[in-house]
């Protein structure tokens, strides 16, 4: 089921993007180098071209007056990884089902360091606010979640949460539910709160958009690592080197949505019109889930649990 959902996000973005016959028989990309995957450099490039053809709506900037990550300092994203470390050493301590998101958001939150360190972004006071803010969120759902306050825990998240409880979802369904979730409830709200527009007018979409080249460079390692740890049929899904194109087209349209609503939360004028946009942003996301959650199912997690428990810790 899921190879067959895969393919056809693929054969809807090569439908997509027209290809010259010259790049068709160039399947190398100087954006990905030496590359396993065939269709990656064919695929990505002119979607992210697309991408970024695609204009901000002008949303008026003002000052950052959040209170977490004032400074934009490097020192945000610091506190925010040693705080996901020992929360993954303390799900990893009982092969908890939170485990995979925590691993992967761990290695996620690494890669935006490496990257705001390097120079990647324009702005990277922005990035470490963003970060922060939405690492926090994260941690306040489920620190929520845990101690069984949950009366207004967002349904995408309820969803993604109960699956981990249950140990009804494979270790990739857990990854999916988690993802959409923080992705597509949460990440709206944090750009809105943090800021799309600097106070001069420029736009963040710029380097919204360059970090889903940086995610591309994850979906492997981290894949791999979640198998190695936690189930071993993590990667089994398997088109070859393929999946890969396909997280990455998948990933992309995510990232494009959750801009949009931002957009129109940060848009909103009056209690009404922004809970149309809460709505929106919380509906588009429960029902992601519901339909992960349902393609994901297992009927035991036995293996996984056996596994997890000789290798959960590295």
């Amino acid at each position: 089921m899921l190879r067959a959902v895969l393919g056809f996000l693929l054969a809807l973005v090569l439908a997509a993007v027209p290809l010259s016959p010259a790049s068709a028989e160039d399947l190398g990309n100087p954006s990905y180098p030496d590359d396993p995957d065939p269709l990656r450099g064919l695929v990505l490039p002119p979607l992210d071209s697309l991408i970024g053809l695609l204009p901000p709506l002008p949303v008026p900037g003002a000052e950052y007056a959040g209170d977490l990550c004032r400074s934009g300092g490097d020192e945000c994203i610091d506190e925010v990884i040693e705080r996901m470390e020992a929360r993954l050493d303390r799900l990893v301590s009982t092969c908890s089902h939170s485990a995979v998101f925590s691993l992967a958001y761990l290695r996620v939150t690494e890669n935006v360091r490496d990257a705001v360190r390097s120079g990647y972004f324009d702005d990277a006071k922005w990035l470490n606010r963003v970060d922060t803010v939405f690492a926090d969120l994260y941690f306040d759902t489920t620190s929520d979640w845990e101690a069984g306050r949950r009366a207004n825990i967002p349904a995408a998240w309820r969803i993604a949460l109960q699956a981990e409880d249950d140990r009804a979802v494979s270790g990739l369904g857990n990854f999916m539910l988690a993802m959409n979730a923080h992705i597509n409830r949460d990440f709206p709200y944090v750009l809105a709160k943090v800021g799309l527009t600097d106070p001069d007018g420029t736009s963040h979409k710029p380097d919204h958009n360059a970090y889903n080249q940086r995610l591309d460079s994850l979906y492997a390692p981290v894949f791999a690592e979640e198998a190695a740890r936690f189930d071993p049929t993590f990667d089994d899904v398997n088109f070859g080197t393929l999946e890969e194109t396909a997280a990455g087209v998948i990933m992309r349209g995510w990232r494009e949505m959750v801009w949009r609503h931002a957009e129109l939360l940060a848009l909103a004028k009056g209690p009404v019109q922004r809970s149309l946009a809460q709505k929106q942003v919380e509906t588009y996301a429960a029902l992601q889930a519901l339909g992960i959650r349902q393609l994901f199912q297992v009927q035991s997690s036995e293996r996984r649990d056996a596994w997890c428990a000789l290798h959960g810790a590295g």
